[in-house]
C-alpha cells in the first residue's frame, strides 16, 4: 500500500518538493531557489508564470534522484503556494503576460466608487474607504485599465495555485482555501460571491473567468501524462486540494484549536487562530479560509515581516555575511550570537515594523519608525529591535483577534524561516508572555498540505487523527519573567502609543512627498 505523500510548496523564495510519511516525518526534500520577482518599473513585482512551472518540475525531478522512496510509493500529491499571485490566461490556456506577484505595489487610482444600492450600503456601514482600497489594489483593474488589449484576450484569471493545478491535472480548479486576494470571493460562505455582489463590478471580473472551487481534502484531479513527463510523478496519481501557504503552516504546526495561535515568521509575518465560525479580526476585514474544510483563519499580517531581516542583512549586515560564509553558517546565526548579550528592550531602541502600509491598522499612510537611539546602540541593537518590533506588532494583532473572538490564546506555535532562530523564539515568548514552540519540521507549510492529502485519501480517518499522528513540537521556549516585565511596560507605555503619535507625521510625509 502506498503510504507517502508528495507535498509541493511554491513559496516566494523557493519551490520545495517534499515527501512525508504518515507519521509526519520528512523523508526527502528537494529545493529550487527562485528569483522572487523582476521589476520592469519601480514598485512592480512580476515573474514569468512558466518559470514557476519549470522550477516545480525541476524540484520534483531532483527529489527522485535522492529520495529513499520512489514515485511508486506516492499515494497522492498536495500543492501549497504563495498567495495572491495573479495570472491572466488566454484562449490557448497559456499566460498572456507575466504573473503579478503578491509583493507588487502598483495601484489603479481614480476608478469610480461602487454605485447604486451597494454604494449606499457601503457608505452606511462605513466601508466605502475599504471598498475603494479593494478596487485600487485589484490586479484585474490594473490589467483592464492599463493593458486593455490583454484584458480583451483574458479568458481566465487565476492565482498561482490554480495555474499550477491546471499544469498538473489539466483542470481549471482550485482550493477554496487558496482564495486570498482582491477577487469576488465570499469569505463568509467560502464560495464565489453572489451574482449581484459589489465585488464583481469593482474588479471587472466575469464569473466564467474563475476556476471551479473545491474544499481542502477534496480531489482536484489526477496527474496528467504530460505533467508526469515533466515532473516524474506517476500519471493518474490524485492531486488533493490543500490551502495557501499560511493556512497550511497553521495546520502543519498542529494549531487546530482557537486557543493555540500560529505565528508565521516568513516574508510576510502573520498571526493566525483557527475558528469554526465566521469572525472578522477587524471590522469589514474577513477571516480567510483555513486548511480545514469550512473553518476560518483569523489572521493579522505584517506585510513585510521577516523581509525586514533580509533588508537589514542587505543594508547593514555585510560583515556578518562574510563571517557566516567563512564559518559555513547562515548570517542569522551570527546575528543571534551578537544579540544574545543585549538586554530585553534593546536598551531603549523600539521599532515599528510598518515598512509597507495597510488598509486598516496600519493605515495607508503608515511608515516604519525606530525611536530611542543613543550612543550605546549598534547594528546588533537594530537587529534585535527588528525582532522585538515584529513580535510587538503581532501581539497587538493577536490581542485584537482575542477581543473579537472572545477566546484567550494559551500557547504559540512559530513556523516559517524566521522560526529557526532561537533568539527570535525567545524574544517572542518573552513579549507575548506565552510558551512558544517550534514544529518538529521546518517545512510546516508542506506538512500541512500533506495532512490535507492524507485525510482526503483516507490514510487518516480525520483531521484530528492526522494532526495527532503527523505534528508535534520540537522545542519550546518559555517566557523569562524579568524580560516579560520589561517588555510589558515597553509594549503598553511606548509601543502601543507610537502609531497614534506618529500618524499625523506620516500623513504629512504622504502629502508632501506624494508617496
Amino acid at each position: 500500500m502506498r503510504q507517502h505523500i508528495l507535498a509541493i510548496d511554491n513559496g516566494t523564495q523557493s519551490v520545495r518538493a517534499l515527501i512525508f510519511d504518515l507519521a509526519g516525518n520528512l523523508v526527502a526534500l528537494a529545493r529550487v531557489p527562485l528569483e522572487a520577482y523582476v521589476s520592469p518599473q519601480p514598485g512592480w513585482a512580476e515573474q514569468d508564470a512558466e518559470y514557476y512551472w519549470r522550477s516545480l518540475s525541476t524540484a520534483c525531478r531532483r527529489l527522485w534522484e535522492t529520495s529513499p522512496v520512489g514515485p511508486g510509493a506516492i499515494a497522492g500529491v498536495a500543492l501549497t503556494t504563495q498567495r495572491n499571485t495573479v495570472i491572466a490566461i488566454g484562449e490557448d490556456e497559456r499566460p498572456l503576460r507575466p504573473a503579478i506577484v503578491w509583493l507588487d505595489q502598483r495601484r489603479t487610482e481614480g476608478l469610480p466608487p461602487v454605485g447604486g444600492l451597494w454604494g449606499l450600503l457601503l457608505r452606511l456601514v462605513g466601508m466605502s474607504e475599504t471598498a475603494a482600497y479593494f478596487t485600487a489594489e485589484a490586479e484585474s483593474n490594473w490589467i483592464r485599465i492599463h493593458t486593455p488589449e490583454i484584458w480583451e484576450r483574458t479568458r481566465r484569471l487565476v492565482f498561482l495555485s490554480g495555474y499550477l493545478t491546471h499544469k498538473l491535472t489539466g483542470t481549471w480548479r482550485d482550493s477554496v482555501a487558496c482564495q486570498v486576494g482582491y477577487i469576488p470571493f465570499d469569505y463568509k460562505k467560502q464560495r464565489w460571491a453572489g451574482p449581484h455582489d459589489w465585488r464583481w463590478k469593482a474588479t471587472g471580473i466575469e464569473p466564467g473567468m474563475l476556476p471551479e472551487l473545491v474544499q481542502p481534502a477534496e480531489p482536484l484531479g489526477q496527474i496528467t501524462p504530460e505533467a508526469s513527463k515533466a515532473t516524474g510523478i506517476p500519471a493518474g496519481v490524485p492531486l488533493i486540494a490543500a490551502a495557501a501557504d499560511k493556512a497550511c503552516e497553521v495546520l502543519g504546526s498542529g494549531a487546530l484549536e482557537p486557543d493555540i495561535a500560529c505565528l508565521s515568521y516568513g516574508t510576510t509575518a502573520t498571526v493566525n487562530t483557527i475558528h469554526s465560525h465566521y469572525v472578522e479580526p477587524m471590522p469589514f476585514i474577513p477571516p480567510y479560509p483555513a486548511a480545514l474544510p469550512g473553518a476560518y483563519a483569523l489572521e493579522v499580517q505584517i506585510y513585510r515581516g521577516f523581509w525586514l531581516v533580509s533588508w537589514f542583512k542587505r543594508e547593514f549586515g555585510q560583515r556578518e555575511a562574510r563571517i557566516a560564509e567563512k564559518r559555513g553558517v547562515a548570517p542569522e546565526a551570527i546575528f543571534d550570537e551578537l544579540i544574545a548579550a543585549i538586554p530585553a528592550g534593546s536598551e531603549g531602541l523600539i521599532l515599528q515594523p510598518f515598512w509597507s502600509p495597510g488598509v486598516k491598522v496600519p493605515g495607508p499612510e503608515a511608515r516604519g519608525a525606530i525611536i530611542g537611539f543613543s550612543d550605546v546602540h549598534t547594528r546588533a541593537h537594530i537587529y534585535r529591535a527588528i525582532l522585538e518590533g515584529l513580535a510587538y506588532a503581532l501581539r497587538e494583532g493577536l490581542e485584537r483577534t482575542e477581543s473579537r473572538s472572545k477566546v484567550r490564546v494559551r500557547e504559540l506555535r512559530v513556523a516559517g524561516g524566521g522560526s529557526q532562530s532561537d533568539q527570535a523564539l525567545q524574544v517572542t515568548a518573552d513579549i507575548f508572555g506565552l510558551p512558544a514552540s517550534r514544529p518538529h519540521v521546518a517545512e510546516a507549510s508542506g506538512l500541512g498540505a500533506a495532512i490535507d492529502a492524507a485525510v482526503g485519501l483516507g490514510l487518516h480517518p480525520s483531521f484530528e487523527a492526522a494532526t495527532a499522528a503527523m505534528t508535534r513540537t520540537a522545542q519550546t521556549f518559555r517566557p523569562n519573567l524579568l524580560a516579560h516585565a520589561t517588555y510589558q511596560r515597553l509594549y503598553q507605555e511606548v509601543y502601543l502609543k507610537m502609531y497614534g503619535r506618529l500618524k499625523p507625521l506620516y500623513e504629512a510625509i504622504r502629502t508632501i512627498t506624494a508617496s
